[in-house]
């Protein structure tokens, strides 16, 4: 289940980017940020999943 959370938020962080580009391209404020959005969003769900990997890191 970790890959594939993995997987997603390294998908939206590259939706995110390419959403970022065309905002600047196109001089849309909108587009620009809801692709910083969803940058920021690939974040913290890479960080949750780090966080998950250690917990189970230090169980086992």
């Amino acid at each position: 289940m970790s890959m594939e959370n993995r997987v997603k938020a390294t998908a939206k962080n590259i939706e995110g980017k390419i959403q970022e580009v065309v905002g600047e391209v196109t001089g849309n404020p909108q587009d620009k940020a809801e692709g910083q959005e969803k940058q920021a969003e690939a974040q913290v769900r890479h960080s949750v999943e780090n966080i998950k990997d250690n917990i189970k890191k230090a169980i086992d």
